[in-house]
């Protein structure tokens, strides 16, 4: 567990099983790297199931391939590894991997939420009806079921409203409407990007909610037998306010006031305790208004990839080590440090195919910046949101104040200057050099 008065250590006692860990993951997850780094921190071994593409098996850890397309043969073959090499913990780290988790360490005996508590965390209708039930704040919603008629079903929507899948993350697929004809025109949109969705229930069905105006924090956490501890709040100084909803600056230490933050830290737990969550990382993002702190998102994961840096600036450590470290119930020894950190995920300015990123030493030489990573290499596609599911990269800073943090942020960005060649240009260069190779060739 995690416990603030104890020390960092490594896992000694139990054998072998206590020291590893059943990790589910997609194949190629931002997620992945951080938690076999975590891993060799604290001398746990790491077996990764993987999924998509094929197995990961990377130095210090082992690995199994997993199809999540059979989920009862998958859950034999996770059994299966289980009865060669015990587990002392399952880790699943995206929504589509926790339920497996879950299952999983049911068979085990192992500490875990129930499925059905996941399940409410990962689907957006279910998690609204939920909430809703239990007497939380959250937006009035309408659940639209693609196979029927439209129009009945969106007969008492309130506008401005916003569409949004069922099941995705990240922003993908949430766009706001202020009128019947956008309302159309955004359900269109999302229907097209949901075809590539297995599951049939979340390929069919989209939640329309009322737009809850406001200011918008994210939540990191922690629970240990039901409590909740908090570990980040991050603030969101950009206006979210659509039509898309792109994630950009984090900034921590929040400016929110103290009760404000005491009450961001009950309704997410009250969140928790409906669900039925028990045990393990939550992810949350929550709306502040007049009215008071609105859930829109309360997950049984954590934010995961670069983004999850910025808690070593509130706790000295890595969010991956504060998750395999609860898991293994090894003590650990939190220790906030003075001033403030934030992030930009740099958004993607329009589709094509990225050409460059020029003013990368500029932006690094701003003050505060520590660091300018780009993530999407030179000649692959770039698709915003609300199709897009990644960033071009990210800009982390740390300085004395929450504002300084966020003015380096923003300042850095100013440097870049992102050069990507319109996607009509490379399919025509496409159709010339096959036109080429045929004369060539005759």
């Amino acid at each position: 567990m995690v416990n603030v008065t104890g020390k960092r250590h490594t896992v000694t006692n139990g054998g072998a099983a206590a020291r590893r860990v059943l990790l589910i993951t997609p194949y190629a997850s931002y997620r992945t790297v951080p938690f076999v780094e975590a891993a060799h921190t604290l001398g746990v071994e790491l077996v990764i199931a993987s999924y998509d593409r094929g197995a990961l098996v990377g130095a210090g850890s082992r690995g199994v391939h997993i199809d999540m397309g059979d989920p009862d043969a998958t859950l034999h073959t996770l059994l299966a590894a289980a009865q060669q090499t015990p587990f002392a913990a399952v880790i699943g780290t995206d929504d589509a991997s926790t339920e497996l988790a879950a299952r999983v360490s049911a068979v085990l005996a192992l500490a875990h939420n129930s499925p059905a508590a996941v399940q409410l965390a990962r689907r957006k209708d279910l998690a609204r009806a939920c909430l809703a039930r239990a007497g939380i704040m959250v937006p009035r919603y309408q659940r639209i079921d693609l196979r029927r008629a439209w129009p009945p079903q969106c007969a008492e929507i309130e506008f401005p409203c916003v569409v949004k899948p069922v099941a995705l993350s990240a922003s993908r697929g949430v766009i706001r409407a202020n009128n019947p004809e956008e309302l159309a025109r955004a359900m269109h949109r999302v229907q097209r990007l949901l075809t590539a969705v297995p599951e049939v229930t979340e390929r069919d069905t989209l939640l329309v909610e009322t737009f809850i105006s406001g200011v918008e924090v994210a939540v990191e956490a922690v629970l240990t037998a039901g409590n909740l501890t908090i570990l980040a709040i991050f603030d969101k100084p950009d206006p979210l306010e659509g039509p898309y909803f792109e994630e950009t600056y984090y900034i921590t230490p929040s400016r929110q006031p103290e009760a404000v933050q005491q009450r961001i830290a009950q309704q997410v737990s009250a969140a928790c305790r409906a669900y039925g969550l028990s045990t393990g990382p939550v992810h949350a993002e929550c709306r502040i208004n007049a009215e008071g702190v609105w859930i829109l998102e309360v997950a049984a994961r954590t934010i995961g990839g670069l983004c999850a840096r910025l808690l070593r600036f509130g706790t000295s450590y890595g969010l991956e080590e504060l998750v395999l470290a609860h898991a293994l119930e090894l003590p650990v020894n939190m220790q906030a440090t003075a001033g403030a950190a934030g992030v930009l995920m740099i958004p993607i300015p329009a589709a094509g195919i990225l050409r460059r990123v020029e003013g990368i030493r500029a932006a690094e030489q701003v003050v505060y910046i520590e660091e300018v990573v780009i993530s999407v290499r030179e000649g692959n596609e770039l698709v915003p949101l609300p199709e897009g599911a990644s960033y071009l990269g990210f800009i982390f800073s740390r300085a004395p104040t929450p504002a300084a943090a966020e003015a380096a942020l923003r300042a850095a960005h100013a440097c870049l200057n992102i050069v990507i060649a319109p996607l009509c240009i490379q399919e025509v260069k496409g159709a010339v050099r096959q036109a080429l190779s045929r004369r060539i060739g005759q």
